[in-house]
């Protein structure tokens, strides 16, 4: 099994840094890069051809093989809601048809979609979490399913739910996308470099993924792989970066081709030189670590958590049901929130509170220790 890595962070002690779903700590050498970034802008040098594009095509080709994806499939964007919007731009919707979601999933996810069933009159279908403490994966799996009809143009989930890390079936609900021709979307932000991620085998129409988290990316880079359906869509945004012209920055001349494959839909000034080393770099170790080593690495210590479902004061998704490096925590008795949350700063650990969920979110930097510290809290604050 993988090793504890908190020697490539600088994580002080005494901090239990249990929050990697909201953002990952800075590797020390992603730190080294950004500093000697920081240092090349105070003259910076002459932009060369393909020297401009050299990095981005080195993280284009890691994000592919992360994820068994071409290069070409690669786009780099700003944002998930940007690699949404590739999707929402393109797709046609009309009065009668429908766009089926989880409820409560990621507003980023949702927005986009629900100002165009509004412009269209098409629904919007928000399946709703079910009200069961056992078998929720399956039942909001088969919920979900069920809400995709002949009238389902598109269907957008997430991998893992960001409040409580429950897996969505994406095999399945991909299938029943295919079956009645619905574009499928795919949110994989909470899952993809933490666990294992098939594009190919999945065959979403469009994955879009932050870099901020689980990738130890910094804000504002994210990346969308990009399916055969849409790799020749229109795409929104217009710039000199995403045209073939753009090997070549001492060119004058204009021109109607694209760069190939997904690059079309590459964000403006995407290959910021302070920042997209930083990404790199991280999707390098996360390539060199193996998403399978972490994710039982992390299984190792969420394990720990589920403890604490035992005498039914705590609720959360059951070990099979939700990913290996998210779980989030629901107290019987709502009026214990706040106390688990005070227990928690009280000791230094750092977690997330989403909606009624307190969400542990471990990774490879974490020790045992790290949840033995989160466990106590919770049974102290429970009485």
């Amino acid at each position: 099994m993988l090793a504890c890595q908190r020697h490539l962070f600088s994580l002080p002690e005494g901090l239990h840094y249990l929050n990697g779903a909201s953002r990952s700590p800075l590797l020390k050498s992603a730190e080294a890069i950004g500093i000697s970034a920081l240092q090349q802008q105070r003259v910076p040098g002459p932009v060369v051809g393909e020297e401009y594009l050299r990095v981005s095509e080195e993280l284009r080709g890691n994000l592919g093989r992360l994820i068994h994806a071409p290069a070409d499939a690669i786009a780099l964007v700003p944002a998930a809601s940007y690699g949404v919007a590739i999707a929402a731009h393109h797709v046609k919707l009309r009065a009668g048809q429908n766009v089926v979601m989880p409820d409560e999933d990621f507003p980023s996810d949702v927005y986009a979609w629900m100002v165009r069933c509004a412009e269209t009159g098409a629904e919007l279908r928000l399946v709703k979490r079910p009200p069961v403490t056992e078998g929720l994966g399956r039942a909001w799996n088969e919920h979900l399913l069920e809400a995709i009809d002949a009238n389902t143009v598109v269907v957008n989930v997430s991998s893992v739910h960001w409040t409580d890390g429950l897996r969505f079936d994406l095999a399945a609900i991909g299938r029943r996308a295919r079956e009645v021709g619905a574009w499928f979307v795919v949110d994989g932000s909470q899952s993809v470099g933490a666990a294992p991620f098939d594009f190919q085998a999945l065959q979403p129409d469009l994955l879009v993924c932050v870099g901020y988290k689980w990738l130890l990316g910094p804000y504002q880079l994210s990346f969308a792989a990009v399916g055969e359906r849409l790799r020749e869509a229109l795409p929104f945004e217009q710039h000199w970066g995403n045209r073939a012209s753009s090997s070549n920055p001492g060119s004058t001349a204009y021109t109607t081709e694209y760069r190939p494959g997904a690059r079309r839909f590459d964000g403006g000034e995407h290959a910021n030189p302070i920042t997209l080393p930083l990404f790199a770099e991280g999707v390098r170790q996360v390539l060199e670590w193996t998403p399978e080593a972490i994710e039982a690495y992390c299984a190792s210590l969420t394990a720990q958590v589920q403890a604490l479902a035992e005498d039914g004061r705590v609720h959360m998704p059951a070990p099979g049901e939700h990913a290996a490096h998210i779980v989030g925590l629901r107290a019987a008795d709502g009026a214990a929130l706040p106390r688990i949350l005070d227990a928690l700063q009280q000791r230094n650990v750092r977690i997330s509170q989403r909606g009624d969920a307190v969400r542990v979110s471990p990774y490879v930097h974490n020790t045992p220790d790290d949840l033995d510290v989160f466990c106590e809290a919770v049974r102290t604050a429970l009485g």
